[in-house]
């Protein structure tokens, strides 16, 4: 059976994930998000293996060793996994799709400077422009 604070259980564990389950979270990305829990994750979000590894800073070949071992990602993949996975939960909250989502994900975008948000998926620091951004489209302040 599994503790309450683990995120083994998919259906449990996708809607724990948002911010009012801070210590979950935070409890889950210091024992490492497992390749099997960050496969299911990764069949929802349609991100390619490639994609994937370049958010991650890791190589394909890494990536495929991690699901050949059943491997734990360290804490910093752990937590890139969590926030882009909450960023993809809310980007289809806002649009109402995860189409809708991915066609902004992947269209060109003036208030980030004409380039598209998908490219600012590898840092945290990107993940927070897009995450205000969609802030900003929830509330109807386009820039």
């Amino acid at each position: 059976m599994a503790k309450k604070n683990e995120l083994n259980e998919p259906a449990v564990a996708y809607s724990s994930l948002d911010d009012g389950n801070v210590f979950l979270l935070i409890n889950a990305i210091k024992r490492g998000v497992q390749f099997s829990f960050f496969e299911r994750l990764a069949q929802s979000i349609p991100f390619t293996l490639r994609e994937w590894a370049s958010f991650l800073h890791l190589s394909e070949r890494s990536l495929n060793r991690y699901k050949k071992e059943q491997g734990v990602f360290s804490t910093t993949a752990s937590e890139k996994i969590l926030e882009i996975t909450m960023l993809n939960k809310y980007g289809i909250e806002v649009f109402g799709s995860q189409e809708g989502f991915n066609r902004w994900l992947n269209t060109n975008n003036v208030a980030l400077g004409g380039i598209r948000p998908k490219v600012l998926l590898d840092s945290s620091f990107g993940i927070q422009m897009l995450k205000d951004e969609l802030t900003r489209i929830e509330h109807g302040i386009l820039a």
